[in-house]
């Protein structure tokens, strides 16, 4: 007897990825294209995206969660700069007051996605990671809010002699057990039963995590070094924000936050725009207040002072300067020198330093990625990621009905995702208007591109040839800015560069009749 074909879920949205990206796309199209059904899928089994993936000690966001959280949600706890936690009680907030709990598949990890102009719908290829099945979906419109770097594996450089270190504690400490020495760990599988409790902890690393580390592991570990090869401009800011909530107890929630956000986006501009234009200037500020927060006779030059402009990379956030405090207290300490090699014990510098250690952490970046490294096809042929150009910053030149998440590198992740929902839902409402059930930027073939991301840090150039490129003029070039970006995305949809499908094929008519017949 003929076995029947499974099913295939249809719907007009597939959002990939259940983060603070995803939440919020599915928000917009909750409220602005309530008409368009869609679903939500997660490879993992909750919610939160980074704010739940990483386990390390302190995590938290270096950006106020004024502007790093939603337009439409008040952040009301009292903390500004925020940990983990607290940003995963806003997300499952956020999933809760939209109804969104029964639109999330988990355990729904993508595998490739392909176009077909007959049908005008993605075929999604799918494995079901709690049951092993394969499955299939189809979407009128994929929406990736898978981020931007590989979340199975983070970026960790060839050390050599990494494999005869076992640590510098006692001979009962086993190589590679959790809490024994010689453990060598990322910082992206952290072991939540580790005990670095009076141990010697070095954290190979200079930027946002390491800087974090540090202070959450001072007063448990016996001590704890950062060892950098570059320094990192690292800057103080106030954990709790006396303006908002000073503003919502004054305002209420909504005026409070609505205030506070304003505040901290021009605050971030100004910041930004003014270590462009004066560098000289800004680094003299930025080292003094660092010399004011460190202990009498630090350094500062060796271990603050970095070789390029400040802003050319991510400037570092410290709430309440809580990293410095650690130096001062002698509890942490900063080494500025190269890994010549690990030795049995711990690491020897090229200057002849060895720095003793039982555990190793190696914060030394991320490996950039996006759509989850989804192979994409369009009628049959792959897509190469490095031929695109974006436009607009979350479309690719010659991709279909396809729209991705990326925020800023120089200000709140989430605030240019929230400019790019909305206008994604206007341009839906749009092609829903005008019977129109595709559209593809299509690029000039002589344009002149640059990378995709303008920004210095190591994670980001390693990845960059593999990344989409940006043109020189809009709307193909990467704005930085949320001032240009709100003038922009306002801005009516209709666009020479867009190429919209003026008729839908009879087999997209047909999946679409299905699909509401279902619906009804």
């Amino acid at each position: 007897m003929p076995q029947t074909a499974p099913s295939v879920d249809v719907v007009d949205v597939l959002i990939i990825g259940a983060g603070i990206s995803g939440i919020g796309a599915a928000h917009y199209l909750t409220k602005e294209v309530p008409t368009k059904t869609f679903a939500i899928i997660e490879g993992r089994d909750v919610p939160g995206g980074t704010w739940d993936l990483f386990k390390y000690p302190g995590i938290r966001s270096d950006s106020d969660l004024h502007t790093f959280g939603f337009a439409f949600k008040p952040w009301t706890d009292k903390q500004s700069i925020a940990d983990a936690n607290r940003i995963l009680d806003y997300l499952h907030e956020a999933i809760d007051e939209d109804g969104l709990g029964d639109k999330i598949r988990y355990h729904h990890k993508v595998i490739s996605a392909s176009w077909s102009s007959q049908e005008c719908l993605w075929t999604v290829e799918i494995d079901r990671t709690d049951t092993g099945e394969r499955i299939q979906m189809k979407a009128n419109w994929l929406f990736s809010g898978a981020g931007y770097y590989n979340y199975d594996e983070g970026f960790t450089p060839q050390f050599e002699g990494v494999e005869r270190f076992t640590g510098a504690g006692s001979e009962a400490s086993g190589p590679n057990g959790h809490g024994a020495g010689g453990q060598v760990i990322h910082p992206q599988h952290w072991p939540e039963d580790l005990d670095y409790a009076g141990k010697k902890v070095v954290v190979i690393g200079s930027g946002a995590t390491a800087v974090t580390l540090l202070p959450a592991m001072a007063d448990k570990a016996g001590h704890i070094t950062m060892l950098q090869r570059t320094p990192t401009y690292i800057v103080p800011l106030p954990k709790h924000d006396p303006v908002a909530n000073i503003g919502r107890a004054v305002l209420g929630d909504e005026r409070g936050y609505a205030l506070a956000r304003a505040k901290n986006i021009a605050q971030q501009r100004l910041l930004y725009e003014a270590c462009q234009r004066f560098p000289k200037a800004s680094r003299k500020v930025i080292r003094a207040i660092n010399k004011k927060l460190l202990p009498e006779g630090f350094d500062v030059d060796k271990h603050f002072n970095p070789p390029y402009n400040p802003w050319d990379q991510r400037l570092c956030a410290v709430p309440d300067g809580d990293l410095f405090r650690s130096i001062r207290e002698g509890k942490a300490s900063v080494v500025t020198d190269r890994i010549a090699t690990f030795t049995e014990k711990g690491i020897l510098l090229e200057s002849g330093q060895e720095l003793e250690a039982d555990i190793v952490v190696t914060a030394t970046g991320l490996n950039l990625q996006l759509f989850g490294g989804v192979g994409l096809s369009v009628d049959g042929e792959p897509v190469e990621m490095s031929k695109t150009i974006c436009y607009r910053g979350f479309m690719l030149s010659g991709i279909p009905n396809f729209a991705l998440a990326i925020g800023y590198t120089n200000s709140s992740w989430t605030l240019k995702v929230g400019l790019l929902c909305e206008h994604f839902c206007r341009l839906l409402a749009y092609m829903d208007a005008r019977g129109y059930p595709a559209v593809r930027p299509v690029a000039d073939p002589n344009m002149d591109t640059r990378p995709l991301l303008d920004f210095g840090a190591g994670y980001v150039q390693r990845s960059l040839a593999n990344l989409p490129k940006q043109g020189v003029e809009e709307p193909w070039s990467m704005s930085m800015s949320y001032y240009k970006d709100r003038k922009s995305f306002a801005m009516d949809v209709a666009d020479p560069h867009l190429d919209f499908t003026r008729t839908k094929p009879v087999a997209a008519a047909a999946s679409s009749d299905a699909l509401e017949s279902a619906s009804a």
